[in-house]
Order: structure tokens, then C-alpha cells, then sequence
């Protein structure tokens, strides 16, 4: 089970009311939220093995080079020297040391890669995987990994955690018309304004499906272009043709690295916290003993000797 951390802790803060603090006062309703989240996620799936990949970078220079517009608009302060500051909530920020140091506590593996996102960790892991994935992300990008003869789907939380969408490839047929590895081909056709990716000027989601269907994939609808008898509308080869520059470096962006270098780590479920005096620590200092106190519990009957 491989965690898109950043953007459950987002999901916790915004569905967790920030009235739930610390004894000091600070907001804890992200750390809480994500605690929980993963406690039920343990509950309902049973992994053999966790990993809480991390954005060590969310904006990476190699993919905002290709296009400028990648997230700029979430950019708070611009740096020259490491990874832009991402605008991100004032009462959310300093959570996140504390959600690692919880993670570290409890020996949940926590991975990070310097010039990389956590969709890019995903991916690499997925890529090395011997066995079924479970992607757990809000994210909508990861679809791109869904593979059913490889047992990897995304569960994408609808409503909190209680609702899952189990996402294979009969869902995404269903929802948009393509399998796996055709949903990045879709994303960046039709674009996606969350990520600042400007898209085929007229081509939506719909036309995009369709387009996939016909030829493919986006080299199939590129020789289309340059076919006189592929069918295109004029209107539709003439905007895939102004869209070559973007066309050209869009898929080196939308679609997820697999072979970030990695730092060894142990992604089995610990079934005892690593640290129990620090995690009792902490617990106490963050005022969440009783969402620890849950996850521990879980974990002491989740994994039992194989």
C-alpha cells in the first residue's frame, strides 16, 4: 500500500475541524486526521507492507522547465537555491514535521526523493512491485497506473475514509473512456487547471476519449494529424497541430517517473512502534493519544508472523 501522504494530510486538514488542537493550542487536525485515516486504511485492507511517500519536491525544476505554467499558481515564494515554497494553509504547515515525526515514532516507512514529487516515488515503487498495489491518493493523476493484470488500482476517498473508490480498469473505462496508461494521454489533451497544465485549446475531456479511442494513444492521434484520410475534423487537426511544442514535452511532465534512485528502507507494516517512548512523546505533547493509541492497536493484530 503506497500512501500519496501529502495529499491525504490535505484531505484531514480540510475534513477534520481545526478546533481539534493540542494542549498548547496548536491545530492538530491534519495529524489526527491522517492518523485516522491510515488506521482505517489498515483495518479495511490489511497490507503486508506501507510506505508514506513524501513530496520532497513538488514542483520539480525538470518539469517546470519543460512548462513554465507547472503549478505556478500554488508557487507562495519562489526559491533559486531548492523547491518553491508551495502555498499551503498557515495552521497547516507546521503539522507536517509533526505527522513525520509521528510516522518516524511508529517505524511507518517514509520515502523522499530530492528533484522528485510523491507521484514519482509511487510510480517507481509500483514500477518494482512483485505483487498487488493498493494507491491510496486524492490525486487523480495516479490513474495512470491502474493496471488490473499487475493487481494495481487506486483507492481514491470520496467521502473521509469510510468511501473508497477502488479504482481498476472498468472503472476508469466507465468514468473516461480509457484504460491506465491512456488516463495521462487524457490529462494532458484536455488539461488540467489544479496542475497548470494549459491542454489542447478546444479539445475537452470527452472529445480527448474519443480521439484516444480512434488512434490510440497521443502518437497515434499525432500521425492522424499528419494524415490527410484519419478523419480528424479541420478544427480538431488544426489545434493538434498549433499544440505541437506543448505536445512534445506535456508527457515527459503528466506522466510519472519510474525510476527515481531510491534510498533503502523497510516498507514492511511494523506490527510495534520503533520508538515507543518517543511516540508516547509525542502522543502527549500533540494531545493524540487516543488516534495513536488506535493505530497502535490496529497494528499490534494487523500483520501477524507469516
Amino acid at each position: 500500500m503506497l500512501l500519496d501522504t501529502a495529499s491525504l494530510y490535505f484531505r484531514a486538514y480540510y475534513g477534520v475541524p481545526d478546533s481539534v488542537r493540542a494542549p498548547d493550542g496548536t491545530p492538530v487536525n491534519a495529524v489526527r486526521g491522517l492518523l485516522e485515516f491510515i488506521t482505517r486504511l489498515i483495518q479495511d485492507h490489511r497490507p503486508d507492507e506501507l510506505v508514506a511517500c513524501m513530496d520532497a519536491d513538488w514542483r520539480p525544476h525538470w518539469r517546470v522547465e519543460l512548462i513554465p505554467s507547472y503549478k505556478a499558481h500554488r508557487v507562495a515564494v519562489e526559491s533559486v537555491a531548492g523547491p518553491d515554497e508551495e502555498e499551503v494553509p498557515d495552521t497547516l504547515s507546521p503539522q507536517v514535521p509533526v505527522i513525520e515525526d509521528v510516522l518516524d515514532a511508529f517505524g511507518i516507512a517514509r520515502v523522499g526523493v530530492a528533484g522528485y514529487e510523491a507521484d514519482d516515488v509511487i510510480g517507481t515503487l509500483t514500477a518494482r512491485a512483485s505483487g498487488p498495489v493498493d494507491i491510496v491518493t486524492g490525486d487523480r493523476d495516479l490513474y495512470q497506473l491502474v493496471d488490473d493484470a499487475r493487481g494495481i488500482r487506486v483507492l481514491y476517498p470520496l467521502k473521509g475514509v469510510g468511501m473508497m473508490q477502488a479504482t481498476d480498469e472498468a472503472v476508469l473505462r466507465e468514468k473516461y473512456g480509457v484504460a491506465g496508461p491512456g488516463y495521462a494521454d487524457l490529462a494532458l489533451l484536455r488539461g488540467d487547471p489544479s496542475d497548470g497544465l494549459p491542454g489542447v485549446p478546444g479539445i475537452g475531456e470527452k472529445t480527448a476519449a474519443k480521439l484516444l479511442a480512434a488512434h490510440g494513444d497521443l502518437a497515434g492521434i499525432m500521425a492522424a494529424v499528419d494524415d490527410p484520410a484519419s478523419g480528424l475534423t479541420p478544427a480538431q487537426r488544426r489545434r493538434l497541430d498549433e499544440a505541437r511544442p506543448y505536445l512534445a514535452v506535456a508527457p515527459k511532465v503528466v506522466r510519472v517517473a519510474d525510476d527515481v534512485p531510491l534510498p533503502g528502507f523497510d516498507p514492511a507494516l511494523p506490527r510495534a512502534p520503533r520508538d515507543p517512548a518517543g511516540l508516547d512523546g509525542l502522543a502527549a505533547r500533540w494531545g493524540l493519544g487516543r488516534a495513536v493509541g488506535r493505530l497502535r492497536t490496529e497494528l499490534s493484530g494487523a500483520n501477524p508472523p507469516h
